[in-house]
């Protein structure tokens, strides 16, 4: 099975609830998990790993305030990352125009620095009557030949 490093970009802990729901299923599916809630670009295992980006979109588009750091570290590394697959999941309110702007340009980053998309982009749209832990867990258990 796989090892999954589980980022973490929330403002208000909703991202949170759904990043630890993911885990939940992962683990279930025999997966390894390591849960970052304030992640560090450096201490995040890189070799032969799979991340599982989970953030919402702060503000005009812009990242949470406890992901900053990592996509600025990320976007300034000149690491080999080319070993890391991963998927990305976005919290967000379609009434904005900014609606899971961060998730999408994580999800750019990444590809710009080698890393492969497993799946594109998976939105969660707040302004609709959900449950977005659940359908997180939903679209984890329906990808899970990918994982």
């Amino acid at each position: 099975m796989s090892s999954f490093q589980i980022i973490v970009g929330s403002m208000l802990g909703g991202t949170e609830y759904v990043a630890e729901a993911c885990e939940q299923s992962l683990q279930s599916l025999g997966h390894q998990t390591q849960l970052h809630l304030q992640p560090e670009f450096a201490q995040i295992t890189k070799k032969n790993q799979t991340w599982l980006i989970c953030t919402s979109t702060h503000g005009a588009g812009d990242y949470p305030d406890n992901i900053d750091q990592f996509v600025s570290d990320l976007r300034s590394t000149s690491e080999d990352l080319s070993t890391i697959k991963f998927l990305t999941i976005g919290v967000g309110d379609s009434s904005y125009d900014t609606f899971c702007q961060a998730a999408k340009n994580i999800e750019k980053l990444l590809i710009s620095k080698g890393c492969t998309c497993t799946k594109a982009v998976k939105t969660l749209d707040m302004s609709q009557d959900i449950d977005p832990e659940d359908l997180a867990q939903q679209w984890i258990e329906e990808n899970s030949d990918l994982l």
